[in-house]
């Protein structure tokens, strides 16, 4: 009998949470309408250093990841967790992340949280449970956190930049 890792397993629960909530997924070319037409907020959830790189235009940023500043053994111990589970070593969750975002945009916004590859909730052969991203998580706190109105972008600012829509840099 195959087990789930406690990892695997909260994910399965975070999915369940947002098939339920109807967190619809959109990909780049709707999400970008969206952000024109429709008064979305582009939520991007990537570390702040990638976010000055390059996004959408409008773009909002707040961290779901922070790095571990401090070196005790429980730090480490941490980081070492983190990186067998493929999140990049040396983070933890921004303790943050809602207050963050409550501060800027409203509860009854609109929302597109997007990460660099995006993930997904549907389920293909080799991946039963969909492909979780920080973007899946960040839209988990939010719709468990009172948000209603909120999407999640499909292939994250990488299928932005590969789709050629317009990008904006703060590192001049």
């Amino acid at each position: 009998m195959f087990k789930f890792s406690s990892a695997e397993e909260e994910w399965k629960i975070k999915r369940q949470l947002l098939l339920e909530k109807k967190v619809r997924s959109v990909d780049v070319k709707e999400a970008f309408r969206l952000s024109k037409e429709n008064n979305f907020v582009i939520l991007d959830v990537r570390p702040e250093a990638e976010f000055k790189e390059a996004h959408p235009e409008g773009a909002i940023n707040v961290q779901i990841y922070r790095l571990i500043k401090e070196w005790t053994a429980w730090d480490i111990a941490r980081r070492a967790a983190f990186a067998f589970f493929g999140i990049f070593s040396g983070t933890e969750e921004n303790p943050e992340f809602i207050q963050s975002v409550e501060s800027k945009i409203p509860k009854d916004g609109k929302i597109i949280v997007a990460c660099s590859a995006g993930g997904t909730t549907k389920p293909t052969q080799n991946l039963p449970e969909g492909q979780q991203s920080r973007s899946l998580i960040a839209a988990y706190l939010l719709v468990l956190n009172g948000y209603k109105n909120v999407y999640h972008l499909e292939g994250g600012i990488y299928n932005w930049v590969k789709e050629g829509l317009p990008i904006v840099s703060d590192e001049d």
